[in-house]
């Protein structure tokens, strides 16, 4: 599965990237246009994302793991558990994280990147990683490689 990052303008990303080469101690700005671009992108691939078939609701998660939906918006709130926020109210939740292993790394994930914001930890974790041989760290988790994913989370942070 694509990543969120991995679905939103190409263009303006590569007109970026292509700045930054050319001169990497430039101090430009993204121009406006590249920012609307990328916006305008993002919801739509959020929105893309939201509804995918291996999301479920605060409601059936806490049916998933035996909880409450107050529960679950607790672990949502504290890094326990991904949330993603949806653009009226409520959250959408990546069904996958419930399963071992990544239910039990998913707290040191969370510790190792310095947040709780569901769709940072959701883009971290379904997007391609070089120090991982272009895998995901999600796959890496779900391969056995748990420790390998946080310290590249820590890395990340830094």
């Amino acid at each position: 599965m694509k990543s969120a990052n991995h679905l939103v303008s190409t263009d303006s990303r590569s007109s970026v990237r292509a700045r930054t080469k050319s001169n990497p101690t430039s101090n430009d700005f993204v121009s406006l246009a590249e920012t609307k671009a990328l916006m305008a992108g993002s919801l739509s691939v959020r929105q893309q994302r939201l509804e995918a078939g291996d999301m479920v609701s605060t409601d059936e998660a806490a049916q998933m793991t035996g909880t409450s939906r107050v529960t679950m918006n607790a672990w949502i709130a504290n890094g326990r558990a991904i949330g993603l926020t949806r653009t009226k109210r409520g959250f959408r939740l990546p069904k996958w994280q419930f399963d071992a292993p990544m239910w039990d790394v998913l707290p040191k994930l969370t510790k190792a990147l310095g947040t709780t914001e569901g769709w940072a930890l959701l883009t971290f974790l379904e997007t391609p990683h070089p120090g991982l041989n272009g895998a995901t760290p999600r796959e890496a988790i779900e391969r056995g490689m748990q420790d390998r994913a946080v310290a590249l989370a820590g890395a990340e942070s830094n």
